[in-house]
């Protein structure tokens, strides 16, 4: 792997990055070993890249509270439904409106469902589809911004207006008026969002695709006649992983919010098991006007956690790309005394 240095009349988000060359565009077609191209530097250890990377992962205090909350519900969504015997559905499950007890951690609803049993089913369907649609909607965000950075001219004109449209369109009245045209379902929600939510991250991606293909290692590939697919995913995109990534986890956190907002208003299944769902049966029966706080306590709190979780991940890679976002740790006092006496 080589790096190239950013070029003095880039953007603040393209100073940002670490410009990470490939081996496809660091030996040209006649076996020429990339430090022969100006501005191009000998490979760096790969071994010592990674160390450094997890030492900076491991060292940001954010990262690792939001990875641990993260981790913990993503266990409780793949494990905790094999520990739930009983059907979450179950009507008559207990007393009615019962408040937390030792029989029933999180309480009862109005109808006597189990509202523990329920939260852990819940985490399941509400985490996965939160992914799932993040993971489509930065699908579509990274192709079509990769796609108009790269190519221009025209290719780039028409997609731009389509961009700058959806980005213009409110998403969440949009998502809320098309998802009442559809069936409803988990489905339709995903849909839905995937639909109104691509083009911010789209535009971002396009603007720094614009920077990368006007670099050494770009255009030596391309020098060397390397295709233009390869170019995209091989050269390009490896190295605005730090940009998806940032935007994948945002866009997972809105993608919660709004799919439980969806849920909410009726709009998603309400039948099904989600967070989303529960809260549209607590609104539905008045339980904040019955005083059953136990009720829309554990659904919001799993939201608000998750979300939490996930902008401290992102807040780190932030601080991780950007070495002007890093707070490096300040020298010891006597060491500092040291240095001046010398």
């Amino acid at each position: 792997m080589s790096s190239t240095k950013p070029d003095a009349q880039n953007t603040p988000l393209d100073n940002s990055l670490t410009t990470v060359v490939s081996p496809a565009s660091a030996v040209s077609a006649g076996g020429t070993a990339a430090a022969g191209v100006p501005g191009m530097t000998a490979p760096p250890a790969v071994g010592g890249r990674m160390r450094d990377l997890w030492r900076m992962i491991t060292l940001n205090r954010k990262v690792g509270i939001g990875v641990l909350i993260l981790v913990i519900f993503l266990l409780i969504a793949i494990f905790g439904p094999l520990f739930v015997h009983q059907d979450p559905n179950t009507l008559n499950a207990g007393p009615v409106l019962a408040p937390p007890s030792s029989q029933f951690w999180f309480g009862t609803t109005q109808t006597g469902q189990n509202i523990f049993t329920q939260t852990i089913v819940s985490t399941r369907s509400s985490i996965f589809w939160g992914f799932v649609t993040a993971l489509l909607i930065m699908a579509v965000s990274t192709t079509i911004g990769l796609a108009a950075g790269y190519f221009g001219g025209t290719v780039d004109d028409v997609l731009s207006i389509i961009i700058n449209v959806f980005l213009v369109i409110p998403g969440l009245p949009l998502a809320i008026v098309l998802a009442a045209f559809f069936p409803k379902g988990d489905l339709t929600v995903a849909l839905v969002l995937a639909l109104t939510s691509w083009s911010w991250n789209a535009r971002v991606i396009r603007a720094q695709t614009m920077s990368m293909r006007s670099r050494d290692f770009v255009q030596a590939a391309q020098s060397s006649g390397e295709g233009t697919l390869h170019i995209i995913f091989s050269e390009i995109l490896p190295n605005e992983i730090a940009i998806v990534m940032s935007g994948f986890i945002g866009t997972v956190v809105y993608v919660i919010l709004a799919a439980s907002g969806l849920q909410f208003l009726g709009l998603g299944s309400v039948t099904g098991l989600s967070w989303g769902a529960m809260l549209y049966w607590v609104n539905n029966n008045d339980a904040i006007l019955q005083g059953a706080y136990w009720w829309f306590i554990p659904p919001t709190l799993c939201i608000a956690l998750v979300g939490t979780a996930l902008s401290l991940i992102n807040f780190g890679v932030d601080e991780i790309a950007n070495p002007r976002l890093r707070k490096e740790a300040k020298p010891k006092a006597s060491k500092a005394k040291k240095e001046a006496v010398a």
